[in-house]
Order: structure tokens, then sequence, then C-alpha cells
């Protein structure tokens, strides 16, 4: 658990490259792939990027056989 205040859209998004990197590296394999295709997909990070820069947060779900791991991005003044 814990948050971060971002500046801007790309702070944000790079946080959560960061977050779920630091994720991926603690999960098995299997569980970790998700999270690691996600690290890879430029085409999804500037998804993500609009989504921030137009008002709207940004969810990324990542999980293992015991744990959700919930990753939200949102600007500020708005409501999770």
């Amino acid at each position: 658990m814990g948050s971060h205040g971002a500046t801007s859209p790309r702070l944000a998004l790079r946080w959560l490259r960061e977050r779920t990197q630091h994720i991926t590296d603690q999960l098995d394999a299997a569980y970790a792939r998700p999270g690691l295709h996600w690290l890879m997909d430029e085409a999804e990070h500037e998804r993500a990027l609009t989504y921030l820069t137009g008002g709207t947060g940004y969810q990324l779900t990542l999980y293992d056989e015991s744990t959700r791991y919930v990753l939200l991005a949102y600007p500020a003044g708005a409501t999770p």
C-alpha cells in the first residue's frame, strides 16, 4: 500500500512503470507475465497518458494466488 503525488501525467506514468516493475520482480514468472507485457506495451502507455492528460484515471491490476495489486493513477482533484 502507498501513494505518491506526481506533478504531471508523465511522472504519474513513470510511477506506474516503476511500481509495476517492483511488483513483477517479486512475482513468480507466470503471474509476472501480464505486468512484464504491460511494461513493454508502449501503445498502452500512450493510452494511459491520454487518459491522465484528459482528466481520467488509469488502473492496472496485477495478481498472484493470494494477492491483488491495484495500481491507480488519477489527476489531482479527480475522484479515484
